[in-house]
């Protein structure tokens, strides 16, 4: 009976294939990495994780987490769709001083061609301010997010939000009020894609 198990296990794992797992063009197509399956359908819906300092060989960058999905299965290559991001808690810990002031944002925005995400941001100031200097940049903040994922793609304000363009933005708008010592987007999750024009019209 053993014998029969193991040679099942064995069959079953020579028939599973290879297949490369690709990140969406937004991150120049890398390659992710490679897994196993028997069937290229059985990879549909599954999900990924990588660093951004591996996808761009940046070891700086190796404390922000990426999250991919597989969309299709193409010539032995899973195309992967972006589904978030997040940074490493224990960097976003050492971002925060004692006698400093913190300020978090949640924000749901819609990207200029209809994808919908949520934006989790932190912004840290060099010592402690008042709370209504600490309104204002989170009314800002807020500000900030929402008016550059309506300018913009889905693809570049992923890009902008992940590679630290949407934080120097929020960061020039908040040391109007006191000195910043840190900004970072650390967190997004996709909510939902636009809907298809032949759904939207039925």
């Amino acid at each position: 009976m053993a014998e029969e198990k193991k040679r099942i296990v064995k069959k079953s794992w020579r028939e599973k294939g290879w297949f490369e797992v690709v990140a969406p063009p937004m991150f120049g197509s890398q390659k992710i990495g490679e897994t196993l399956a028997s069937e290229p359908e059985q990879l549909v819906g599954r999900v990924f994780e990588t660093t951004l300092g591996d996808l761009i060989e940046d070891f700086s960058k190796s404390h922000i987490k990426l999250y991919f999905q597989v969309r299709e299965v193409r010539d032995r290559q899973a195309l992967t769709d972006f589904i978030g991001h997040e940074m490493a808690r224990d960097y976003i810990r050492s971002q925060v001083r004692r006698r400093a002031g913190k300020v978090d944002d949640i924000a749901t925005v819609t990207t200029k061609d209809g994808y919908k995400l949520r934006i989790t941001s932190m912004v840290t100031t060099l010592r402690r301010v008042q709370s209504t200097k600490l309104d204002l940049i989170h009314k800002d903040m807020r500000k900030v997010v929402e008016s550059r994922a309506a300018e913009r793609t889905l693809d570049q304000f992923v890009q902008e939000a992940v590679l630290g363009k949407l934080s120097a933005d929020i960061y020039k708008e908040a040391r109007k009020y006191c000195p910043i010592r840190r900004v970072e987007v650390y967190k997004s999750k996709l909510l939902s894609r636009p809907v298809p024009e032949q759904v939207k019209s039925q």
